[in-house]
């Protein structure tokens, strides 16, 4: 199956790691013309360059996801520079270490607004873009939103609202034409557990530990990720909306024994 985005244009959050950056360089890959954004604008400049090989365009805009002034500026710059918008993925993302009990309520805040209302604020603002291209919508969700892990509260909580903000929002913008799906990986090799202050060390034995976790036996790449968002902001996933994809080696499921 080839998938092709010639005269495409995708907005693609958090690329300056991980699966954002992954997914930028996939859907460069296959003509897309690119607006990245993140919060490293030294990386973005890197990703821009390595882009350009391509096709298609490539802008990059550094900001706070958190700020809504950025996120409105983000897609006035998107629909001024590219003249529209085909595609968004909502790739950026954070983690942190709490249970019910020990996470404050400015930590739970915090989780929502990164992984979750930045989220919904974005599709809000794309909206008059994306219905005029019968555009696409991928969200970056985790085997988190669909499964409860001891230790990791709020960011369970903002995945699982995230992946019920997919179906909602399929729903009531199937009409417009828009389509809005998600991918829930498994542990994946990114920068999010080291972002979150966790030791490399630590990292380490906690990549290890997850090949016995995943019945696949190893862990994922952000590629893997990435390929399949680019299938479901592609015309060959045209029938497909409201949907949330397991990408995990199979962790979901898994029960404890």
């Amino acid at each position: 199956m080839t998938i092709q985005f010639d005269g495409k244009t995708a907005l693609v959050t958090g690329a300056s790691s991980g699966i954002g950056e992954a997914a930028a360089r996939a859907l460069s890959a296959a003509g897309c013309s690119l607006m990245i954004t993140g919060r490293n604008e030294d990386k973005l400049l890197r990703l821009k360059g390595e882009l350009l090989q391509h096709e298609g365009r490539v802008e990059y805009l550094a900001g706070d996801i958190c700020d809504p002034g950025f996120r409105k500026l983000l897609v006035e710059k998107t629909a001024a520079a590219f003249g529209g918008l085909d595609i968004l993925v909502n790739s950026a993302g954070i983690i942190a270490s709490g249970t019910i009990e020990t996470t404050t309520p400015e930590q739970y805040d915090a989780m929502m607004e990164v992984n979750l209302r930045s989220v919904f604020h974005l599709i809000q603002l794309c909206i008059p873009h994306l219905e005029k291209t019968r555009g696409t919508i991928v969200n970056v969700s985790s085997v988190a939103g669909t499964r409860s892990f001891p230790s990791i509260f709020a960011y369970c909580v903002s995945k699982a609202g995230l992946d019920q903000l997919t179906r909602c929002a399929a729903l009531e913008l199937a009409p417009k034409g828009i389509r809005v799906n998600a991918v829930n990986p498994g542990v994946v090799v990114t920068g999010l557990h080291l972002n979150s202050g966790m030791a490399d060390a630590a990292y380490q034995r906690f990549l290890e530990h997850s090949k016995t976790t995943h019945p696949i036996g190893r862990v994922g790449r952000a590629e893997e990720v990435a390929n399949l968002i680019a299938f479901l902001a592609s015309e060959q996933a045209g029938w497909i909306t409201g949907a949330t994809y397991q990408i995990d080696g199979g962790r979901a499921q898994t029960c404890a024994r």
